[in-house]
């Protein structure tokens, strides 16, 4: 067997045309795992939005909660059913009424943003819900909470600052808010009664938000909500309902590994001319080894191992260059809102995975041919050679 320092010395002997494909290959790593981590971090918003026991009550037939209205009389009614939790503040349950407004960003251009008026239960309803600046909104004045990444995109969303929409909608921001990185991060949190008066859309709300006390009584919610003769109301379970607005992660999904595919061949190409440039100057160096008593076989590990290591060394790097991007966050479109969405990078174990097998292909494949090439080489023509 070759050591696999006649690989190491090799590679630094040769140290540009290593250096510049282990950089090409790095950044055709670090490309593909960037496009992942965006879909990971979208998947993780939704995934973590979620509670097996939550319901999302629309309207019947609807699928978001911006054609999901209903009479605000008939989502009264829904908040006195039996088997909803309960706790020292009452029914773990709350009205939600949506608005999409235009908001003006710090970089001069506006985007459609998502209000949200809330009840005091909206709160408990969302995963790991916790004001980190200022304090809460109180009810009736005109104030609002946002999320960390609205405060910093968007004018106006820093606390002690005012969001303005339109003539007549004007909040005051109070504090900032984390949710678990679920979808709340996205949004601006108002009182319901303030929105209602704000947006003129009083007696109807965009949803009910309800937390059932166990199993069976989510199942018999379901059942009285959506074939009772007094609602006729659609009953979601909240992790299925976020799981159905997951085509924006479908699309980038999709993209990411078709053009995760390109730029692997491209790599591969990269790596094949690197070893093939390798074989053809080390030659006399292939017929030595054989003269020596090294198989076919040997030579044929030893270069496929000297294309690996490069394939590696790139790969690594092109990892290295993706951790700063951990503490980094997009903003993308929503379709079903047709509101900005905040995501955060995650580069978790299936990115890992992903960088890994583009790693491996790269080096087999761009290095196959060329140590076929080398083990074909008769002893005595390798030696002659100048």
């Amino acid at each position: 067997m070759i050591p696999i320092k006649y690989n190491v010395r090799n590679l630094r002997v040769r140290w540009k045309t290593t250096l510049m494909t282990v950089l090409g290959i790095a950044l055709l790593v670090a490309s593909s795992c960037i496009l992942f981590g965006l879909v990971e971090g979208l998947e993780h918003s939704l995934k973590v939005s979620g509670d097996p026991l939550d319901l999302i009550i629309l309207r019947k037939g609807s699928t978001a909660e911006t054609t999901g209205g209903f009479e605000s009389k008939k989502a009264d009614e829904l908040l006195t059913l039996g088997g909803i939790l309960r706790d020292g503040d009452g029914p773990v349950a709350a009205k939600e009424l949506l608005n999409i407004p235009i908001a003006p960003r710090e970089d001069g251009t506006s985007s459609n943003i998502i209000l949200r008026g809330v009840q005091p239960a909206s709160r408990k309803l969302r995963s790991n819900f916790k004001i980190v600046a200022g304090r809460d909104f109180e009810s009736g004045k005109g104030e609002c909470i946002v999320s960390s990444s609205i405060a910093k995109n968007y004018k106006g969303a820093k606390v002690g600052g005012q969001l303005i929409f339109g003539e007549k909608e004007r909040y005051h921001v109070v504090g900032l808010f984390t949710a678990g990185g679920g979808s709340a991060e996205s949004e601006v949190w108002a009182d319901l009664k303030d929105v209602e008066r704000n947006t003129g859309r009083d007696g109807s709300v965009s949803c009910v938000q309800i937390r059932a006390a166990g199993p069976a009584e989510f199942d018999q919610l379901i059942k009285e909500i959506e074939e009772g003769a007094q609602f006729r109301l659609a009953a979601h379970p909240e992790s299925k309902y976020f799981a159905s607005q997951s085509d924006a992660s479908t699309f980038f999904k999709a993209a990411g590994t078709l053009i995760a595919v390109l730029l692997t061949f491209g790599a591969m190409f990269a790596a094949a001319n690197t070893m093939f440039s390798a074989v053809k100057s080390r030659t006399r160096e292939i017929g030595t080894m054989r003269a020596l008593g090294f198989s076919r076989r040997d030579v044929l590990i030893c270069f496929l191992g000297e294309s690996l290591l490069l394939a590696l060394l790139g790969g690594g790097l092109g990892l290295l260059a993706t951790i700063p991007m951990n503490w980094l966050s997009i903003e993308t479109m929503n379709g079903n809102t047709f509101a900005a969405v905040s995501i955060n990078f995650r580069f978790g174990p299936w990115v890992m995975a992903v960088a890994l097998a583009m790693t491996l292909i790269m080096g087999l494949f761009g290095g196959m041919l060329p140590a076929l090439r080398a083990v074909k080489l008769e002893v005595i023509s390798a030696l002659r050679e100048l």
